[in-house]
């Protein structure tokens, strides 16, 4: 597997940071490193009067706004940026296409980056069972898995469990194959899947007839079931967003717990797949799947570092341990399936959150325990930040972020640290590191700046509301959006300034985004294209 990578702290400077122009993927790069080489990009703005579903700003008092977009009444996503396109997943609750029924699923959106205008959809049914130990899309939270952009196609896990490819013209250009099925597919409105013994499927209520498809839906080009075709039972939803490295894709499947929230009814699946990312088709699975381990759910994305001249897929495990796989795996003879195999793993928990008194503490949703990893791993150099969390309903609690050396062996816990603070309490949020700093946020409502070299604690800054996206930092500031509507911009120095802290139209659930000049920003309701304009209002 490629992996253009500079390995030198000088090269990794510039190699972690999306340069400016696109941001194809979830952290820009590969290295999931939330920094931004962008300039000119506004520290404040405002948002005044009707948002049209054109992107239009009908209101003289909106500041900086250079288009919006209307999405679903959930948005977990944030956006891809890459080849005049905008690509979002959302849910269906504002579907308005009479052709297609809302049932609490998914939405794929792909808008026209210079205008807002959207280009084409494509509606994800929900997906349902009469299992009532099955608690996966039961929330309406639609598609949450980012985007990423590769050429004329783009990489996405659907709120059904699969892994989408698509083509960026969505139906404009005829519908590509060899998966051409769409006017089915978007048409349905439930579904038993067909997992004997699994989910009593039962009598399923027969398709509705298909729509008729327009140049205004989206064009699926294969699709990979992994709950169908691996067994996974994913807790919540699925999440994470797909890695792409030369040939292949690599997948977090998010297995996790039933509703029970006691047993993994899946322990056998494996956390991690990797796709041949022309066809779909399985190449290989992680080794040693965690099983039993997850505490809960796996929501982490996968990066990619370079250490040492070897390519290694970091991600962050649903038992709190971070792991390192050899990103040059050899597929399977004869058509077999290939592994991942281990390189290095780090527990992520602390002693003294994971034991009171020589005692283990289980995990549970008070506020003291361990916790699995939902914070995507940050490549800066050979070395990767981490933090762990829980689902934002188990509250505040103890927490921790880790600084990890990646170029150790086996398992390194004691070896690899490199420095941890206890500090930063739960959190699903990653990390940005540039020029010696590293920031996070965690669901408390702490961001804190750290020295990224030796751990010490710059600044704390309180939002007074709950992060769930992660900290941007591009143009010399630090982007955070939070459940309160505000997105607080600080200064990105040792020194704690706040620049500005502007209020949109609803929660922001997502991390910003930077690309060509424009910060894009997608509350749970609107995505946002925000800009310095020449006049302050128009």
């Amino acid at each position: 597997m490629k992996a253009v990578l500079l390995i030198t702290c000088l090269s990794w400077l510039f190699a972690s940071r999306a340069g400016a122009g696109d941001w194809p993927q979830w952290g820009g790069r590969n290295q999931r490193n939330f920094v931004s080489d962008e300039k000119g990009l506004p520290a404040e703005f405002r948002f005044a009067g009707h948002l049209s579903d054109t992107g239009r700003v009908d209101h003289i008092g909106a500041k900086n706004v250079k288009w919006t977009a209307r999405l679903g009444t959930q948005t977990y996503a944030s956006p891809a940026v890459a080849g005049g396109r905008v690509i979002i997943g959302t849910n269906d609750e504002r579907l308005d296409d009479p052709r297609l029924p809302k049932t609490r699923g998914g939405l794929v959106l792909c808008f026209d980056e210079a205008t807002g205008k959207r280009l084409w959809q494509l509606r994800v049914p929900r997906l349902r069972t009469r299992n009532k130990l099955f608690n996966f899309d039961d929330m309406g939270l639609g598609v949450c898995s980012s985007p990423v952009i590769d050429g004329n196609r783009a990489y996405i896990i659907s709120s059904r469990g699969e892994v989408l490819c698509l083509d960026v013209e969505g139906q404009a250009n005829g519908n590509e194959g060899p998966r051409t099925d769409e006017a089915a597919y978007m048409a349905r409105t439930a579904e038993l899947p067909d997992k004997p013994g699994r989910f009593a499927p039962g009598e399923a209520p027969p398709d509705p007839a298909p729509i008729r498809l327009e140049p205004t839906d989206g064009d699926i080009v294969w699709m990979f079931d992994f709950i169908r075709d691996l067994d996974v039972w994913p807790q919540d939803a699925v999440d994470g967003s797909i890695l792409v490295d030369g040939d292949y894709l690599i997948v977090c499947l998010s297995n996790g717990v039933d509703k029970s929230h006691k047993t993994i009814p899946s322990p056998n699946a494996p956390d991690l797949i990797v796709l041949e990312k022309k066809t779909g088709r399985l190449v290989a699975v992680n080794d040693k799947p965690i099983g039993r381990g997850i505490f809960h759910g796996e929501w982490s994305s996968p990066c990619l570092a370079q250490v040492e001249g070897r390519p290694l897929i970091v991600w962050g495990g649903g038992d709190g341990v971070c792991y390192a796989f050899d990103a040059g795996f050899t597929p399977g003879a004869n058509g077999t399936t290939g592994r991942l195999e281990r390189v290095w793993w780090f527990d992520c928990n602390p002693e003294q959150n994971t034991s009171r008194n020589g005692t283990r503490l289980p995990y549970s949703k008070n506020n003291e325990g361990p916790s699995e990893i939902i914070a995507t791993p940050v490549v800066y150099g050979n070395r990767v930040y981490v933090a762990v969390g829980q689902d934002s309903r188990h509250g505040v609690g103890d927490g921790c972020l880790s600084c990890i050396d990646a170029t150790g062996r086996g398992d390194i816990t004691a070896s690899g640290k490199v420095w941890q603070s206890v500090e930063v309490d739960r959190s699903f949020s990653s990390a940005s590191v540039l020029d010696g700093l590293a920031f996070i946020a965690d669901y408390s409502g702490k961001v804190r700046c750290f020295d990224a070299v030796t751990g010490a604690l710059l600044w704390t800054h309180d939002l007074e509301a709950h992060p769930f996206g992660s900290t941007l930092v591009a143009d010399g500031k630090v982007y955070i959006g939070d459940d309160k509507c505000a997105v607080t911009v600080l200064a990105c120095s040792r020194d704690k300034k706040v620049l500005a802290v502007n209020r949109l139209d609803a929660p922001i659930y997502t991390t910003p985004v930077a690309a060509n000049g424009v910060l894009y920003i997608a509350t749970q309701k609107t995505l946002f294209a925000l800009q310095e304009q020449p006049s302050s209002s128009r």
